[in-house]
């Protein structure tokens, strides 16, 4: 994104962007990650080659953040953080044989009111 785009989301924050209202249990509403790029640069009026580098930069500062144990907290939009899972035995289903599951740790995604309320409308 642009100075000037990143200036103006963040003026507006999430409340106003607008989401796409979307039908999750048909294969065709699937967005990929080239198909977000288009939306992105249209959205900002920005090149896609400038929108990719921008997706891919949130993307490493949201992963990066996350493998310090950091939250990345968007308001209205939602929280990306990360969530321990303990140890635990399992059981093989072939043999019935008991494993032992190591820990841990998961990347989770809580939605922040505005997603919700866009996506419910």
């Amino acid at each position: 994104m642009g100075p000037a785009s990143l200036q103006r989301l963040v003026r507006l924050g999430w409340e106003g962007f607008s989401f796409p209202k979307l039908n999750l249990y048909d294969e065709d509403n699937i967005m990929n990650k080239s198909e977000l790029i288009e939306q992105v640069a249209k959205l900002a009026d920005l090149s896609k080659a400038k929108a990719e580098d921008a997706l891919n930069a949130t993307i490493q500062a949201v992963t990066t953040a996350l493998k310090k144990g950091d939250e990345v907290k968007l308001i209205g939009f939602g929280t990306f953080k990360v969530s321990k899972r303990a140890a635990t035995t399992g059981r093989n289903p072939r043999t019935g044989e008991t494993i032992k599951i190591a820990a841990s740790k998961q990347a989770k995604f809580v939605a922040g009111k505005a997603l919700k309320d866009a996506v419910n409308k």
